[in-house]
């Protein structure tokens, strides 16, 4: 089981930003990941809130050992053409050591943003179609010296992606899916899949109801991994926390047990937001640094 963190953008770097990161490090996290967002729900809506790429590049240069990566990028805001140059930039500054979330993104904020008076965001499937579409073509992008490419919804000529990634055949994909046409993209393109439980019960179920859940998203995952001849066991499973019923960060056993029984389901990889006050992120520091500092051991035996 690796344990990892998210680390939202809202510090100043010369304001405790780099700490965050480099304590991260220190407290031996598998990954600290970023949201990448142009900004995100209440209260973050009206407080600072940075772009995920210069963080990213910064948190490279102050760290040295643990991966670095977004949960999740998505086609909300970005062109998998530019998107592929910032990631190469980035994998070679990190020395090979980012991933890359990615999503098929909602219709919040970053679904707004680009739009003209009168037009409207993007449906689920009008998402799940562009969704589809910028993994094929990023895949492409990050593998590809060269690359030209003319789809629905995006194109790319004559792109120069040379010397392509420190990671070969190029930087991990862990795709955030649940439904039929994201798992089939998970199969196909991850190198990790990621899920934030199910909505539906997190509103108003249990902590067993979203066990059960995550049971069946995991079930699914290895269908569509039958599908296209991939063994669904050794596709990496990670979980973002913060989004069902649980309260892991109460205490170090709670975790213990939350990662445990989550564990079992066959999850690789638990995900802890970075604590942060007045939010639904809130927790705290000590006890989370302690989780961080001793649940592995625990989990290892």
């Amino acid at each position: 089981m690796r344990l990892s963190t998210v680390i939202l953008p809202v510090r100043r770097w010369s304001e405790g930003g780099r700490e965050v990161w480099q304590r991260a490090e220190e407290l031996g996290f598998h990954a600290a990941y970023t949201y990448d967002h142009l900004s995100w729900r209440v209260p973050f809506r009206d407080g600072p809130w940075f772009g995920a790429v210069p963080t990213l590049t910064a948190a490279a240069a102050a760290t040295s050992r643990m991966r670095l990566g977004t949960l999740v990028t998505s086609p909300n805001f970005r062109h998998p053409v530019t998107l592929a140059k910032e990631l190469i930039s980035l994998d070679d500054i990190s020395d090979g050591r980012i991933t890359l979330g990615i999503g098929a993104g909602g219709n919040g904020f970053d679904a707004y943003a680009l739009l003209g008076e009168g037009e409207e965001p993007w449906t689920p499937r009008e998402r799940a179609d562009h969704f589809a579409e910028f993994v094929a073509l990023l895949d492409r992008l990050l593998t590809e010296d060269a690359v030209t490419y003319e789809g629905e919804h995006y194109k790319a000529h004559e792109v120069r992606n040379v010397p392509g990634c420190v990671q070969r055949p190029r930087l991990p994909f862990a795709v955030a899916a649940t439904g039929p046409r994201g798992l089939r993209l998970a199969a196909r393109y991850g190198q990790a899949w990621v899920t934030t439980g199910d909505p539906k019960v997190s509103a108003a179920g249990t902590p067993e109801q979203s066990h059960a859940a995550i049971a069946g998203q995991i079930e699914k995952l290895g269908t569509a991994c039958e599908a296209v001849g991939r063994d669904a066991g050794k596709l990496p499973k990670t979980l973002l926390t913060g989004f069902t019923p649980d309260r892991p960060l109460d205490s170090v056993d709670a975790f213990v047990d939350f990662a445990g029984r989550h564990g079992e389901l066959g999850i690789d990889e638990i995900v802890l937001h970075w604590p942060i006050d007045d939010t639904i992120f809130a927790a705290d520091l000590s006890v989370f640094e302690r989780i961080a500092a001793e649940a592995p051991a625990q989990l290892a035996t």
